[in-house]
């Protein structure tokens, strides 16, 4: 960074995107769909037409938010990184349409570990709830008019309306967001595939 170039040179690390399952997804948190490797349960009242299976617990120290996101494509680069202290964000896309998810595990650094990041192509069957500290971008649509639905706690959205004007990160009581390029001079990349 100069006085005549305020943008930092940073380094760029390419991620391979892989497919999401139940085995990839465990240092992060749960897959939610029809492979998830739970057994479902009829339930009584329907002679077994209806079962039903707990593929994830969800926690919120908060009331909790049923919010729909409308995405479309944007370029697959992840400068911010984000964590929740206080809730399991879970993301369940409607209409079968693929997303790419991208995640580092839970630590006790002040940021996320760079060599456990990792990027996840959903292929729109399935959603995932993440563990409480997950690291995470959010989504990334592979094409325009993909709806996901965030399940999340009401503390989230005030923590956001505190962004730094300067640093654009944001803290509070659940939230971590951290400018992971200003920070560590690294910025991640990966290709926008179907």
């Amino acid at each position: 960074m100069t006085k005549d170039n305020p943008v930092r040179e940073c380094t760029v690390i390419d991620l391979v995107v892989e497919p999401a399952s139940a085995e990839a997804l465990a240092p992060f948190g749960a897959i939610i769909g029809r492979d998830a490797p739970v057994t479902p349960i009829a339930v009584d009242f329907y002679k077994g037409a209806v079962k039903m299976s707990y593929p994830a617990r969800f926690v919120s120290e908060h009331p909790v938010e049923v919010t729909l996101a409308q995405m479309d494509r944007r370029p697959g680069e992840v400068r911010y990184m984000e964590r929740h202290f206080q809730h399991t964000q879970a993301f369940l896309p409607l209409g079968g349409k693929p997303f790419i998810a991208v995640m580092a595990p839970p630590g006790a650094g002040d940021l996320p570990d760079i060599s456990q990041v990792r990027a996840f192509r959903f292929d729109g069957s399935a959603g995932f709830a993440m563990h409480l500290g997950t690291w995470h971008e959010f989504p990334f649509a592979l094409e325009d008019g993909t709806d996901l639905v965030v399940i999340l706690s009401s503390q989230t959205g005030y923590d956001l309306k505190g962004k730094d004007a300067i640093t654009e990160e944001a803290h509070g009581p659940d939230l971590d967001k951290k400018d992971i390029v200003a920070r560590t001079g690294n910025v991640f990349r990966f290709e926008l595939m179907e």
